[in-house]
């Protein structure tokens, strides 16, 4: 398979494309979810000893959920750059240690995004979180002892690897 034409078939807040696609004799059109390159962090208070997620209101489901905090990489930002800045804005946090977790790819049928998931460890609380007010963000934190992380049950996928991780490291 080939791309032979891409067209930019809405740019908002986000993009979709139109792409042309060879497979073999036949000619496929298929849309393409542009949404950036996103980062997440499954973050831990050493001093507190606790997990800290994010909670807020997302458009896809159309209901609050509870997960890791998370963000988009501005421009030429790196990855550890950027869920540095997000987990500050979001918790109110400054980042100690950071660990990369993994790259994942949420829905790679249909959507270009690539997901940078982290373990952060904090310690000190130099901002108030909450998110930004220019990008209409109302996150409220929510703390898990690790037996509580555990034994959570969350919907989003990326929290979901971050906190398998978490038990399989805990297992060592």
């Amino acid at each position: 398979m080939r791309i032979t034409n891409r067209k930019i078939a809405y740019d908002g807040h986000y993009k979709l494309s139109v792409l042309q696609v060879a497979d073999g004799a036949d000619l496929l059109t298929r849309e393409r979810f542009e949404p950036g390159t996103a980062v997440a962090a499954l973050v831990y208070n050493t001093q507190e000893r606790h997990y800290i997620l994010a909670r807020q209101y997302r458009i896809g489901p159309e209901k609050e959920l509870v997960e890791l905090a998370a963000g988009m990489v501005d421009g030429d930002e790196e990855p550890p750059a950027a869920i540095r800045r997000e987990i500050l804005e979001e918790l109110g946090y400054e980042v100690d240690y950071l660990e990369q977790i993994a790259r994942v790819l949420p829905s790679p049928g249909t959507s270009a995004e690539a997901i940078t998931i982290f373990y952060a460890e904090v310690s000190r609380q130099t901002g108030r979180g909450g998110g930004l007010a220019e990008e209409n963000e109302k996150i409220e934190p929510v703390f898990y002892r690790p037996e509580e992380l555990a034994q959570a049950a969350f919907e989003d996928a990326k929290t979901v690897v971050a906190v398998q991780w978490a038990q399989l490291r805990q297992g060592r």
